[in-house]
């Protein structure tokens, strides 16, 4: 599976990979055992493969509870009928409406790490869970943090929670979240794990810096952006899935893989996010389009349209600032191959990804983890 036809082949189609269907892990951590004409499974058993090992039903159960539980404890750290306000505010982006692509991340590595282990600890179950709250409590801190920052006006598809409250109250809501994720935290009186989880809160403050930062040569430009979406992005996907594999007893290597599994499709779910950005309408983002050339900042489809491109450099440099920048570079971007390099980009980085879980013992989760790359690579929104 190690090269780019293989991949092809087991996920179906050999054309981009942002198309391809991720076949599942048993085509993969069994392929000692399998013909090369196995790989041939018909397009109908592959839909039900997929279907039967989605990580979103896997996990569904402890899903299900889970915006209830992020309410009640943001709900229960408030003084009795007082800072109502705050408890609304706190509150309003976890509605249900979200990906919950994190905490679905790290309880599926979980379950896997913990079939590999043998563990069966309802202590550890109970701490992985809060893992997954927690992961959800971080991302969500952060998005009110982006929207105060970049002004949005907009999320998924209601008022953006600085437009409904001001930009004050709106701060410390995201403020008073992080408190309480970090509270629970420390609740799992592990070191070792809370020490990997603070690791995000300090590259979540790195990466915003990163991304005030303007890069004038243009050949760091591309190790900036990708240093910038691990942090903003894919530190929060890797760390949990490193806590929760160290949770499971794994090894050191195992606790590696992990991390370099969640860090993997962490890239590639932002450099998809990226790419929507000039494919995808509002109506779908539950955002504006175009949002990060509005905002300055160059991403992969654009860095990649520059190497063809060089006029667009000079636009990169100042931030899409001057009228009719946003247009002349969505065009430029149009006219050149920087999408589709873009997708091969957040393809090979699941194959990365998926061979990270190469040596994990085979399970349903293990196959949802993988399936997971199918669905980041290919998401509309």
């Amino acid at each position: 599976l190690c090269n780019l036809s293989k991949f092809r082949l087991v996920f179906g189609q050999p054309c981009g990979l942002i198309h391809s269907r991720l076949i599942i892990a048993s085509s993969i951590s069994s392929r000692q055992n399998q013909s090369t004409s196995s790989a041939g499974i018909s397009a109908a058993q592959d839909a039900a493969t997929v279907a039967h090992n989605n990580p979103f039903r896997l996990v569904g159960p402890q899903l299900d509870t889970l915006i209830q539980d992020i309410h009640s404890e943001l709900e229960n750290h408030l003084e009795e009928d007082t800072n109502k306000e705050l408890s609304s505010l706190a509150k309003y982006y976890f509605d249900g409406k979200g990906k919950a692509l994190r905490p679905v991340i790290a309880l599926c590595t979980a379950h896997a790490f913990n079939k590999h282990t043998n563990t069966s600890d309802p202590k550890v179950l109970e701490n992985q869970r809060q893992v997954a709250l927690i992961s959800e409590m971080i991302h969500t801190a952060s998005l009110v943090h982006d929207d105060i920052l970049d002004h949005a006006e907009t999320r998924r598809g209601k008022d953006s929670v600085n437009i409904r409250w001001n930009l004050q109250k709106s701060t410390m809501a995201g403020d008073y979240i992080l408190a309480v994720g970090s509270k629970l935290l420390a609740k799992t009186n592990n070191p070792q794990v809370i020490e990997i989880l603070s690791q995000v809160l300090s590259d979540l403050v790195e990466g915003e810096f990163m991304q005030l930062q303007n890069k004038e040569d243009e050949s760091e430009r591309f190790e900036h952006y990708l240093n910038k979406s691990f942090n903003k992005t894919a530190s929060l996907m890797a760390y949990s899935c490193k806590a929760n594999a160290v949770l499971a007893g794994a090894t050191k290597q195992d606790v590696e893989n992990s991390y370099q599994y969640g860090r993997n499709i962490g890239i590639a779910f932002q450099l998809v996010d990226d790419l929507l950005d000039f494919v995808s309408s509002a109506d779908q983002l539950g955002k504006p389009a175009a949002a990060d050339l509005h905002l300055g900042l160059a991403t992969a489809p654009v860095l990649f349209a520059a190497r063809v491109h060089p006029e667009l450099n000079i636009l990169i440099q100042r931030r899409f600032a001057e009228p009719g920048d946003v247009e002349k570079a969505f065009q430029l971007v149009l006219d050149s191959s920087g999408l589709q390099e873009t997708k091969d980009l957040a393809g090979s980085h699941c194959l990365k990804a998926v061979t990270a879980l190469e040596h994990l013992t085979e399970s349903d989760y293990k196959a949802g983890m993988i399936n997971l790359c199918h669905q980041v690579l290919n998401r509309l929104k």
